[in-house]
């Protein structure tokens, strides 16, 4: 069914996407936490730039938001099956409502300082944590097995598009409203998303179980893992992508503004970029994604991206810079896709939400990667640090083939 499905993209897909409202409310949902997570993201690196001047301060900011994925990934996971997951999933937007709304008051007021973003980078991070284990199972169950590739597709390209649009908005707020006006906009954003959590029909089955049958639901999920080797080259994968490649998005800014000479507007749009060439990549794997192509996608994508860091450092003028940022997009989008849905096919039914958990840890391991490129930043500048921190990606992604190869 999966690969007469993925051979004719569009025969027997119309139905099930566009009728099921379900499906798109818990897309909706995602859609406004990745706006909002793009949209904050480059206003609260220029913040934190202009007050400081340390891209070092910019990188930890960033990091924060991953932190929670390394520390509490697996526990939510396993806390996921052991409540209603419409039930999780209001309660998590609320947590960013609230993040985001005191944030934009202390703005307002004139009283907000880098501390508090940090705090709030935080609080919003265990939110993101969630994603995987509580909204992408949800749409996993609402489509079923057979179709969560397109589904997939579809949600990180959803993702990618808010890439193109929220660095750029966010550039454009804080240039004229300053960054009280990008936290307001995200506060109307969440009200909308929390209004369609509640609309959402979807219900699953769930089993409440004590402290220690929790850790031990953990450990069998963590055995699982271990024994597939699927899944360890998968997880390999990822770990790669979220120390040497992921993190440098923390350094677009500084690159965009120290080496480039760019404006807040002019660095909105350059981060945008990387979003560009993720969308036109979603869109790709929509259409022609094969079970055949799911490893060259994933494990290939980290590869573009890294090998693409290099040039985007290096090259010195913006319009260059951005096509190469365009370009890591298509990587990324490649290899985005099929982490969640390699791992949401490999998994047992009963145990999606503790394997996704375990996935969340290692892509938690973000910080490590964070405080690797702060740290060279500070020694030798962000643009060889993330040209450095590309190339050390490479030969992670090298010396690992025997372990990805099994995927």
């Amino acid at each position: 069914m999966l690969r007469s499905v993925a051979a004719h993209p569009f025969r027997g897909r119309r139905n099930w996407l566009f009728d099921d409202d379900d499906y798109w409310r818990l897309w909706y949902a995602g859609l406004v936490v990745f706006v909002v997570r793009w949209l904050e993201t480059v206003a609260v690196a220029m913040f934190a730039y202009h007050r400081t001047g340390s891209a070092f301060v910019v990188a930890m900011l960033t990091m924060l938001r991953v932190l929670p994925m390394g520390l509490f990934g697996a526990f939510l996971g396993a806390a996921a099956e052991q409540m209603e997951r419409r039930t999780a999933l209001i309660l998590v937007v609320l947590l960013m409502l609230v993040s985001s709304g005191a944030l934009a008051v202390l703005a307002v007021l004139g009283r907000l300082e880098v501390w508090h973003l940090a705090l709030a980078s935080f609080a919003n991070g265990i939110g993101w944590a969630t994603d995987n284990p509580v909204r992408r199972v949800m749409l996993g169950d609402v489509v079923g097995a057979e179709r969560i590739g397109t589904a997939m597709s579809i949600d990180v390209g959803t993702n990618n598009a808010s890439r193109m649009l929220g660095p750029t908005l966010g550039g454009v707020l804080y240039a004229t409203f300053g960054i009280k006006g990008v936290f307001a906009l995200s506060v109307a954003l969440y009200l909308t998303s929390l209004y369609v959590a509640f609309t959402v029909r979807y219900r699953n089955r769930h089993a409440r179980r004590p402290g220690a049958a929790m850790l031990a639901h953990i450990a069998e999920g963590v055995r699982l893992v271990r024994r597939d080797r699927r899944l360890i080259g998968t997880l390999v994968v990822t770990l790669i992508f979220n120390i040497f490649g992921w993190p440098f998005t923390a350094m677009v800014a500084v690159i965009g503004q120290d080496r480039l000479g760019l404006s807040p507007e002019g660095i909105g749009l350059l981060a945008s970029m990387d979003g560009v060439g993720a969308f036109v990549g979603a869109v790709l794997m929509a259409l022609f994604a094969r079970p055949t192509v799911y490893r060259p996608a994933y494990v290939g994508g980290v590869g573009v991206y890294c090998a693409l860091m290099i040039g985007f450092a290096l090259l010195p003028s913006p319009l260059a810079a951005g096509a190469a940022l365009m370009i890591t997009g298509i990587g990324q989008s490649g290899f985005s896709i099929m982490q969640a849905t390699l791992v949401y096919l490999a998994a047992p039914p009963e145990m999606r939400s503790r394997i996704l958990g375990v996935l969340s840890v290692c892509i938690g391991v973000g910080p490590i990667g964070f405080l690797h490129i702060g740290w060279l930043a500070g020694l030798v500048g962000a643009h060889w640090a993330t040209a450095l921190s590309g190339a050390e990606g490479l030969l992670a992604l090298a010396l690992t083939r025997r372990w990805w190869r099994r995927i």
